[in-house]
């Protein structure tokens, strides 16, 4: 399975279509769909809007229309994809969201860094089953992959409100990516 084929409109790149031909070699056309924003819920928006500005994310947006609709933006360094969060944004409750990734290069680089701006992050682990993908602490094993694989190594911490974030220390990325 692989994609053959870039056809662009020119007026429009954003909007690529590729050609996924499948193991029966078929093909069906593919667009790319690009994650752009993920919403956070919390209870209490300046309290997020200072714990993502300590952390050194760039803040693309603080808009309010009224006393019922703040919206707030940050983009962490060196990534395509925002969170937003505010006022009249997501009725899901606060703290609720896990399992959110920031991909790094030297997961402890990137956890010291983060000790550095305030952040609460657990120390170092890898799975004991060598992926982790699960909910909770169950089968976290201390220190890197021992192997130190590309996306075995990871540290957690969340934010005031209990949104959980993910650092993965990815060095080689998977075919395809």
């Amino acid at each position: 399975m692989g994609f053959d084929v870039l056809q662009c409109a020119p007026d429009r790149v954003a909007n690529c279509r590729r050609r996924k031909t499948g193991a029966a070699g078929k093909g069906v056309d593919v667009v790319d769909l690009k994650l752009e924003v993920v919403v956070l819920p919390v209870s209490d928006v300046d309290r997020a809007k200072a714990f993502y500005g300590a952390l050194g994310w760039r803040l693309d947006a603080d808009i309010a229309t009224d006393e019922d609709f703040r919206v707030i933006q940050f983009t962490p360094p060196g990534s395509p994809c925002s969170i937003i969060f505010g006022t009249g944004i997501t009725s899901a409750t606060p703290g609720s969201v896990a399992g959110l990734h920031l991909v790094v290069t030297d997961v402890e680089a990137a956890r010291a860094h983060l000790l550095e701006f305030g952040a609460d992050v657990s120390e170092v682990f890898h799975d004991v089953g060598g992926v982790f993908h699960h909910a909770g602490t169950t089968g976290r094993e201390p220190g890197p992959d021992p192997q130190r694989t590309s996306y075995g190594s990871f540290a957690a911490f969340s934010d005031p409100d209990g949104n959980e974030w993910v650092l993965q220390e990815v060095t080689t990325r998977l075919p395809g990516r």
